[in-house]
């Protein structure tokens, strides 16, 4: 079999999806009436899966006000960035995107740039007066103003030149979004904020306390998406564990899910972004035991040394953490685990890292990625002593990548002669019977993929979407090679 080649060393990766800007796959852009048409827009979209969701939600309310999507910025009436501020290299990418629009505005390329989410509402004080060719500013719960600035902008209205609302008590209804994921996987945001107190993260002042989304609004947005003709649902939230505390004053996530299984049309329901605390037995029980849920389980962890633990105060400890990481692998079939690591947090010493290291040898985790500590000016870990040379925190992260690379390729190599469902994402671009897919043991953007080949099909089948058998022939590294079955 030809040898295909690999996207990259995606498994290393976590927390950013990047940056989308017009044409992404699967987006379907309806006409406006050209009576209502106000004008035209496009929208960068940076950051997590969370932030997407809220790009996908302020292309809906541009487009029911009547504004036309266009792919590129250039020639575009307004640009919108929704930007992300979770560490110092995300800042950076977000004021380099915003630089790049204030510039296409100077040349004559768009007429406004409005800047959104979780850099705006961080730097909502100085945002305006750093890039002054920025005509407005929207924080992350004033997203659902989008339309109104942007009509008072092309209005020339712009004597308010910047909306922030406080925390809802509620999360924001995500409901009637503008997808930009492919049709058959969706995002779905079941809480807003976070109650952690951890020392080395600025989330909860950009999002705010945690708010649990009603599950009766949960539902009805999963309901939406699958009359939309979703097939993979992802849960997203600051702490998905959580789910329901605040609101129900107890955990419901095992409530949620087990309605969410009922929903015709969603095969594949994946959890994101759970917290080790309120892990209980009930929801080890309803994972295990569902034909939906993927024994797939995101779970940052950060490290594996109790001093470092208790200085991120993260309110857990590595016994606990072992115990449940044992009951996983003990009682759901198969289980992945993702996580993730940061070295070189201040104070850490040669020993704590070590114990890290076996820590990740032990565990074996399938999917892992290594952040070196950032050190954001506003969070306790700042005031901290002990903070490390980026050289040390550096070097750190690339060793224990390299221990984490062995543990996933042998993983991969694993996975050979298998035959594995697999959801198919795309046309590979490459070859007419070569396709893009993923197995449940893959998040979409930040995962792994499978090169498919499906013999005679070609570029029109109709096979983006559909979860099919695929016998693995090949690895490449973090990647698989198969061929459909059937």
């Amino acid at each position: 079999m030809q040898q295909l080649p690999i996207v990259g060393d995606v498994a290393e990766t976590c927390g950013t999806a990047g940056a989308i800007s017009g044409g992404a796959v699967g987006l379907s852009v309806p006409p406006i009436d050209p009576a209502k048409r106000r004008g035209t827009f496009s929208l960068v979209s940076l950051g997590c899966p969370k932030n997407l969701v809220d790009s996908e939600r302020m292309l809906g309310l541009l487009r029911d006000d009547g504004w036309q999507f266009v792919p590129e910025p250039e020639g575009s009436d307004l640009v919108i960035i929704n930007t992300c501020a979770f560490i110092d290299s995300s800042r950076a990418e977000s004021y380099g995107v915003i630089d790049e629009m204030v510039s296409l505005k100077a040349a004559g390329g768009t007429r406004g740039v409005i800047v959104a989410g979780c850099l705006a509402e961080r730097q909502k004080e100085t945002l305006l007066d750093e890039r002054p060719g920025v005509d407005a500013v929207i924080g992350v719960f004033s997203r659902d103003e989008v339309a109104r600035a942007a009509d008072r902008l092309i209005g020339a209205l712009g004597e308010q030149r910047s909306v922030f609302q406080p925390a809802p008590a509620t999360a924001l209804d995500d409901g009637n979004r503008m997808r930009v994921t492919p049709r058959h996987m969706a995002y779905l945001k079941i809480s807003e904020g976070c109650d952690r107190t951890c020392t080395f993260c600025a989330i909860p002042k950009m999002r705010g306390k945690h708010a649990t989304k009603p599950l009766e609004q949960v539902v009805a947005e999963a309901t939406e998406l699958a009359a939309d003709g979703l097939k993979e649902l992802v849960i997203v939230a600051q702490d998905t564990t959580y789910y329901g505390l605040d609101l129900y004053g107890e955990p419901r996530l095992v409530e949620l899910l087990e309605t969410l299984e009922q929903i015709d049309g969603i095969e594949w329901i994946r959890l994101m972004y759970l917290y080790p605390m309120y892990f209980s037995d009930s929801l080890i029980d309803t994972i295990a035991s569902s034909k939906k849920i993927l024994p797939y389980l995101d779970m940052p962890l950060q490290h594996a040394s109790d001093p470092v633990l208790k200085r991120m105060q993260r309110r857990v400890s590595r016994g606990p953490t072992e115990e449940l990481l044992a009951k996983l692998r003990d009682r759901i079939p198969e289980v992945v685990l993702r996580t993730t690591m940061i070295t070189g947090f201040p104070g850490e010493t040669d020993e704590q890292f070590a114990e890290m290291v076996e820590f990740v040898k032990r565990w074996q985790f399938e999917r892992l990625g290594v952040f070196p500590y950032s050190l954001e000016p506003d969070t306790p870990a700042a005031r901290l002593d002990g903070h490390l040379p980026d050289e040390v925190k550096n070097a750190r992260r690339d060793e224990l990548m390299a221990v984490q690379q062995q543990i996933a390729h042998a993983f991969t190599q694993a996975q050979v002669g298998r035959t594995l469902d697999c959801i198919v994402d795309s046309h590979s671009g490459q070859r007419d019977d070569v396709w893009i897919g993923r197995t449940r043991a893959d998040a979409p953007d930040i995962d792994c993929v499978v090169y498919i080949t499906a013999p005679e099909t070609t570029p029109q089948t109709p096979l983006a979407g559909q979860i099919i058998p695929v016998q693995m022939v090949a690895a490449a590294g973090y990647d698989l090679a198969g061929v459909a079955v059937g």
